[in-house]
């Protein structure tokens, strides 16, 4: 499997470049003639993909779907995600975090919150 092939089954699960996220989709719809057409039906003879052939609800393109085998190669196949500064990573953490606090504020917060722990051990 190549990386364009990883790709689109990452992108039809809904998942980032290094396969993370949650499966909250399963279609990818291409055409006869388009570029991913050809590596679709290659995913399908694989078995890691199936596909409804001029499926109503895309227009009459193919309609194509990951299987469990897919699924599995997915993850087993995308590359790791580059190893994040402690910088990046407080960004990441604070981008997750799901507040309306200021970054620099939670930077403080967390500072703070090692500190205490540090003191407690």
């Amino acid at each position: 499997m190549d990386a364009k092939q990883i790709h689109i089954l990452q992108h039809s699960l809904g998942l980032d470049q290094y396969g993370r996220g949650t499966m909250f989709r399963n279609h990818f719809v291409t055409g006869e003639g388009s570029m991913d057409h050809a590596d679709c039906m290659a995913l399908v003879d694989a078995g890691y993909m199936g596909v409804r052939r001029n499926h109503p609800l895309a227009g009459g393109d193919d309609g194509f779907w990951v299987t469990e085998a897919g699924k599995v190669a997915v993850v087993e196949n995308s590359p790791a995600p580059p190893k994040l500064t402690r910088s990046q990573q407080n960004y990441q953490d604070w981008l997750n975090y799901d507040s309306d606090l200021p970054f620099i504020e939670y930077v403080k917060m967390k500072s703070h919150l090692r500190a205490k722990e540090a003191r407690c051990q």
